[in-house]
C-alpha cells in the first residue's frame, strides 16, 4: 500500500503532468486534489501532445482509474468537452473517472465575475478568467453549488436562485455588466448530471477503502507552492492549497496513508502572470529559456517569465511540504550556456536572510554563484552517466544543497526522455 503525493516547487508549469504520467506506470488510482480548469497539464507520447484541464493525466495509462476530488473547483463546460476529445481518441473516460459529490461547481457566473473583477482592479493579479478565484469565494462564503447537489432538484433550485440573485446585482451594481438567467444556468446543470451524474461517487470513503486494499493512490495538484494562498507571493497567487495541506483536504484522505511526497522542480525558475520573480531573467538568457523550453501557457498561451535556479523557493517549498524526493525536469532547456546562474541567497534592504519571506518579496536581491554550463544536446542520455561532467555537476549541487535525493531527470518532453537516477 503507498500514497505519493505530486507538488509543484517552483510558481507552476514545472512538469507535473509529465512526471504524473510517468508515476502513472505504477498507480493504480490518481486523484486531482485542487484547483480548476486554470490548469494546463501536458503530455507528450510518442509526439502526440495531450492538454489536460480537469481530468488527471494519468488517464492515458489504460487500466488506471482517475478521480477529481472535493478540493478541484470543477467547470462542467470544461469537463464534457474534455471527456468527448479523449474518447474521440479512444480513452475510455468515463468508465475509469469518478467525481467527487463534495466537490464545487464553477458556473458561467464565476467566469464572469472573474473577468469584472480582473479588468476593475488597478493592480493586475493576472488571473487566467476562468473563474476559480470566485468560486473558491463562493465556497468559503457557503453559497457554491456542489456536485451532489444536482441530485435533489428542489434543493439545487433553491441554492441556484439565492446565487443568482446576489451575483446579477453585483454584476448590474459594481461592474455595469448584465447578468444571468436561472433557466440558461440550471439547463446546463441537467445537462451535466445527464452526462457525468453517474460518476459521482463519496471520494473520501472509495479512497481509503482501496488505499486499505492495498491500493496504489497518486494525489496530483495543479500550479506550484509559490502559488499556495498561504504560503506563495500573497496576493499574486491562486485561490487554493497546491500545498501538501490541500492535497489531504482536497482528497480526504489522512495523512497517515502518504509515505511520499514528490517535488517537480524545473531546473530553472518559470511564472505566468504578476507577481514578485526575484530571479527573473530579463535579458537573452531569459528569452533563449523561454523559446528552448517552449514556455508559453497551456490554457492561456501567454509568455512565461523565465529565470534562473532559485535555492530559497525550493527549501521554502520544501519545508512546508515535508518533500522526500526531487524529480527534475527541462534540463536540456540549459544546453548551450556558457554560465549558469543560481540563486543561493536574499539580502532585503542590504540585510542578508536565509528563508522565503511572506512580505516584501518584491524588495528581494538574489545572491548569485555561477556554473560551467555544456554545450551538448542530452536530450539523448538516458542515464546521468550519460550526462556531460558540467551537467553532472549542477544536478549534485542542487541535490546536496537542498539536502533531498533528485531521484528522476528529464531532458525532454516527450515520455521517453525521462530516467530515474541510478
Amino acid at each position: 500500500m503507498g500514497c505519493t503525493v505530486i507538488i509543484g516547487t517552483q510558481w507552476g508549469d514545472e512538469g507535473k503532468a509529465k512526471m504524473i504520467d510517468f508515476y502513472s506506470q505504477k498507480a493504480d488510482i490518481i486523484v486531482r486534489y485542487q484547483g480548476g480548469a486554470n490548469a494546463g497539464h501536458t503530455v507528450v507520447v510518442n509526439g502526440k501532445k495531450h492538454v489536460f484541464h480537469l481530468i488527471p493525466s494519468g488517464i492515458l495509462h489504460k487500466g488506471t482509474v482517475c478521480v477529481i476530488g472535493n478540493g478541484v473547483v470543477l467547470d462542467p463546460v470544461q469537463l464534457i468537452e474534455e471527456c468527448n476529445l479523449l474518447e474521440k481518441e479512444g480513452i475510455d473516460v468515463r468508465k475509469r473517472l469518478y467525481i467527487s459529490d463534495a466537490a464545487h461547481l464553477l458556473l458561467p457566473f464565476h467566469k464572469e465575475m472573474d473577468a469584472a473583477m480582473e479588468e476593475a482592479r488597478s493592480n493586475k493579479i493576472g488571473t487566467t478568467k476562468r473563474g476559480i478565484g470566485p468560486c473558491y469565494a463562493d465556497k468559503c462564503l457557503r453559497v457554491g453549488i456542489r456536485v451532489g447537489d444536482i441530485f435533489d432538484e428542489e434543493y439545487l433550485k433553491e441554492r441556484l436562485t439565492t446565487a443568482l440573485n446576489v451575483k446579477n446585482i453585483q454584476f448590474e451594481r459594481c461592474y455595469n455588466r448584465a447578468g444571468f438567467s436561472f433557466d440558461e444556468i440550471y439547463e446546463l446543470l441537467m445537462q451535466f448530471k445527464a452526462y457525468a451524474g453517474s460518476l459521482a461517487i463519496n471520494t473520501p470513503y472509495y479512497l481509503y477503502n482501496e488505499a486499505k486494499k492495498g491500493k496504489n493512490i497518486l494525489l496530483e495538484g495543479a500550479q506550484g507552492n509559490a502559488l499556495d494562498i498561504d504560503h506563495g507571493t500573497y496576493p499574486f497567487v491562486t485561490s487554493s492549497n497546491p500545498s501538501i495541506g490541500g492535497a489531504i483536504a482536497g482528497s480526504g484522505i489522512n495523512p497517515f496513508l502518504i509515505n511520499e511526497v514528490v517535488g517537480i522542480t524545473k531546473a530553472y525558475v518559470t511564472r505566468v502572470g504578476e507577481g514578485p520573480f526575484p530571479t527573473e531573467e530579463k535579458g537573452e538568457a531569459g528569452e533563449i529559456m523561454r523559446q528552448r523550453g517552449g514556455e508559453f501557457g497551456a490554457t492561456t498561451g501567454r509568455p512565461r517569465r523565465c529565470g534562473w535556479f532559485d535555492m530559497e523557493l525550493l527549501k521554502h517549498t520544501i519545508r512546508i511540504n515535508g518533500i522526500t524526493t526531487i524529480a527534475l525536469t527541462k534540463l536540456d532547456v540549459l544546453s548551450g550556456f556558457d554560465k549558469i546562474k543560481v540563486a543561493v541567497g536574499y539580502t532585503i534592504n542590504g540585510k542578508q536572510i536565509d528563508y522565503f519571506p511572506s512580505s516584501m518579496q518584491d524588495k528581494i536581491v538574489p545572491i548569485y554563484e555561477e556554473h560551467p554550463g555544456w554545450k551538448e544536446d542530452i536530450s539523448h542520455c538516458t542515464s546521468f552517466k550519460e550526462l556531460p561532467k558540467t551537467a553532472q555537476k549542477y544536478i549534485q549541487f542542487i541535490q546536496d544543497s537542498l539536502q533531498v535525493p533528485i531521484s528522476i531527470i528529464s531532458v525532454g518532453p516527450d515520455r521517453m526522455n525521462t530516467f530515474e537516477m541510478k
